[in-house]
């Protein structure tokens, strides 16, 4: 019987805010309710709402002006916009320090990645899967970045050599591609075994996990990245920044 966990609860405010200032629920440039009405709403702590709004501000969502409250930005529009919150190591860093290269070549696409990449499941995909290692903190990103078959050749995306820069600009540069925006999904769940034993960490310390869908300016996915990052240490701010 599989094991289902329920995600922590900032998790939970984080998707219901990114989600209704998707759909227009909270509009560009709205004001978002203060922190005692969502404590109210989601039954959190105060430090929980915290937590999530700083999450959302990180990301690109909204904005916080002093002495007035926090306003939304709208979805991030853009890399560069995700690149002023959390960095991704699977993305931004080369593979020469830090990093151990697990696997690379052509699988078949998992669910969640077929379906971020908008293809069937199970459709011939290059794969890259990495682990991000920080000096005395340990294991703090397990990656797996897919592509397609025609977006990966040439690159050397499926190759088991150490890449000298950043997975998105080794692929922009050899395919000559403008990377215009990016989805961001988080959510928890136990890890596996083998993610437990990669990550250090017990199979009962939910991790959380994050989607990644890459597009072109038409709004084309152009890579999928699911990411997880053990929760704990992603609380060291000062060792792993977010900003």
């Amino acid at each position: 019987m599989p094991i289902e966990v329920a995600p922590p609860k900032y998790v939970v405010i984080v998707n219901a805010v990114q989600q209704r200032i998707e759909d227009g629920t909270y509009p560009l440039g709205a004001m978002l309710p203060s922190e005692t009405e969502l404590i109210r709403e989601f039954r959190a702590s105060r430090p929980v709402v915290v937590r999530a709004l700083d999450l959302l501000r990180q990301g690109g969502w909204i904005e916080s002006r002093q002495g007035k409250g926090r306003f939304v930005l709208g979805p991030p529009g853009g890399i560069e916009q995700r690149s002023q919150g959390r960095r991704y190591g699977l993305l931004d860093d080369d593979e020469r320090a830090g990093s151990t290269l697990l696997a690379a070549g052509t699988v078949p696409a998992p669910p969640r990645a077929a379906v971020a990449l908008g293809v069937e499941p199970g459709t011939p995909v290059v794969a890259r899967r990495r682990l991000i290692t920080v000096d005395g903190v340990g294991p703090v990103e397990l990656g797996t970045a897919f592509l397609s078959v025609e977006l990966a050749e040439g690159t050397g995306v499926g190759a088991e050599d150490a890449m000298p820069e950043g997975l998105l600009r080794h692929v922009a540069s050899r395919k000559r591609l403008k990377f215009d925006h990016v989805t961001e999904r988080i959510s928890a769940r136990l890890p596996s075994a083998e993610e437990a034993k990669l990550l250090q960490v017990r199979e009962s310390d939910p991790v959380l996990t994050v989607l990644l869908v890459i597009c072109d300016r038409s709004a084309t996915p152009l890579l999928a990245v699911d990411v997880l990052l053990p929760a704990s240490r992603h609380d060291l701010e000062d060792v792993y920044p977010l900003d």
